[in-house]
């Protein structure tokens, strides 16, 4: 992102600059730049972005709708907190989306297609933890999302996914579960690879303990 001056093209919408100055905030509060408890004011991030405060306030007020930033009016804003409570629910928000998007997702492809998701599908088995897992289950679930050919799904996919990928960053399948994940995870590759849309959809939820 050019911080050197986001409104300098003529051409610029309003959107498009919010969208970039949302994209700016919510990356620092995904990789921990901005880290839990952090106050955010809006000057300073106007400032630093050389844009007016009406694009960072509406990035803000988008952040704070997908539970990333509590805003106090008038006074600043903060980066919330992933407490167990937000694990548990993002994961059950995670698991239904991801069975949703697995069922439309694989009726759409055709056989290579099938074959390339199964290889992004095996590279699970190897996730050591943390980003590893959401990292390699982000990737299964974007590319079934983007052959789901629906244009509200993909969006609703686009938006929650930075809160779940942050939510669950640092997440990890439980020590005395991995085996039964594993073979979850087979289950999985070979649902994808049968056309198995019924069975597929109940083991992408099961990932996701719903």
């Amino acid at each position: 992102m050019n911080r050197r001056g986001l409104g300098s093209g003529r051409g610029e919408t309003k959107q498009l600059l919010a969208e970039e100055v949302f994209a700016h905030i919510a990356s620092q509060i995904v990789d921990g730049t901005l880290a839990p408890g952090q106050r955010i004011r809006d000057v300073e991030v106007a400032d630093e972005l050389h844009v007016s405060r009406t694009p960072v306030r509406e990035a803000l007020q988008r952040l704070e709708r997908l539970g990333m930033v509590t805003m106090y009016p008038s006074r600043y804003t903060e980066v919330t907190a992933v407490t167990p409570e937000v694990v548990a629910q993002t994961l059950e928000f995670a698991g239904y989306q991801a069975g949703v998007t697995t069922r439309m997702g694989l009726a759409r492809v055709d056989d290579a297609e099938r074959v390339h998701l199964a290889g992004l599908v095996e590279e699970m088995y190897a996730a050591q933890g943390g980003s590893d897992i959401s990292r390699t289950r982000w990737a299964v679930f974007s590319y079934l999302s983007d052959r789901c050919d629906n244009a509200q799904q993909r969006s609703l996919i686009q938006d929650a996914g930075i809160t779940l990928f942050r939510n669950l960053r640092d997440w990890d399948v439980p020590e005395d579960d991995r085996q039964r994940m594993q073979q979850i995870y087979r289950d999985f590759r070979d649902a994808v690879l049968d056309g198995d849309g019924d069975r597929a959809e109940l083991l992408a939820r099961a990932m996701h303990y719903v």
